[in-house]
Formats: structure tokens, sequence, C-alpha cells
């Protein structure tokens, strides 16, 4: 078969298909040549940064050991003290930079009444951060 012929009677028209072999291996080639000229546009600028700890600098504030027993009375980092001073003490603590922790530690047995009053006083004297300290092992 012969793509053409010197026969005038056999006329045909234009074809209409496009030819998209050329396309490719243009598409193709432009692909080899982006794949390799990539790697070399990427300038990289060597610097020698400054190395730094992977510690971090917190200063932890002083926590507040704060102990409540199950007969009603209040411990200060071990030392016992009355619910009247409570409030004094909990009011010069907080005006300490930065401000630290209250640990409170409730006895088992201990009245839930007992805990809020020393939450509520702690509160209006201005501590912030408040925590429960438990015993996991039992």
């Amino acid at each position: 078969m012969a793509f053409g012929s010197f026969d005038s009677r056999r006329h045909q028209g234009p074809m209409a298909e496009i030819n998209v072999v050329p396309l490719v291996d243009v598409m193709l080639v432009l692909l080899v040549i982006f794949i390799i000229t990539a790697p070399l546009l990427t300038n990289a600028v060597k610097i020698d940064l400054p190395k730094a700890s992977s510690n971090t600098n917190i200063t932890k504030p002083d926590h507040i050991e704060f102990g409540i027993r199950e007969d009603g009375s209040f411990y200060w980092a071990g030392e016992k003290i009355e619910a009247s001073t409570m409030a004094s003490r909990f009011a010069v603590e907080a005006k300490k930079q930065p401000q630290p922790e209250l640990h409170i530690r409730a006895d088992k047995f201990a009245h839930y009444e007992l805990v809020a009053q020393v939450m509520s006083a702690a509160s209006k004297a201005g501590l912030t951060r408040i925590g429960f300290v438990t015993d996991p092992s039992r």
C-alpha cells in the first residue's frame, strides 16, 4: 500500500489525524534534559552554623508541698500550720516571681471540704498553678 499515488481519480482529502510521535519524542528529550540539569541548578552555600545544645534552660519555680490529713490538720512543707496562717502564707508566695506551684497532698480519707478551702484560699491569694499529688502504687 503506497502513501501517495499518481492516480488523479483517487484524490483523497487532507489527513485529519494528528501525528503525535514527534511530539512524544520532543517531550522525552525535554524530560531527560530537565532530569539532568535540575540537580545542577540547586546552588547551596556552605555555612558553618552555630551548634545548639538540646538541653533546655528552663528555671523551674519552687513548689509548695501542702499536706491535708484526715483529722483536718494542715502541713506546709512538713511543718504543721494553723488554718488562720494559711492565707497569709499563700499571699507571700503569690508575690514571688516566678510564682511557685502549689502541690496539694490530701489524705485518702480527708474531707473534700478541706481541700476546697485550701484551693479557695490559694486562688484568692493569687496562686494560679495548683496541682494534686497522688500515690500511683495504690
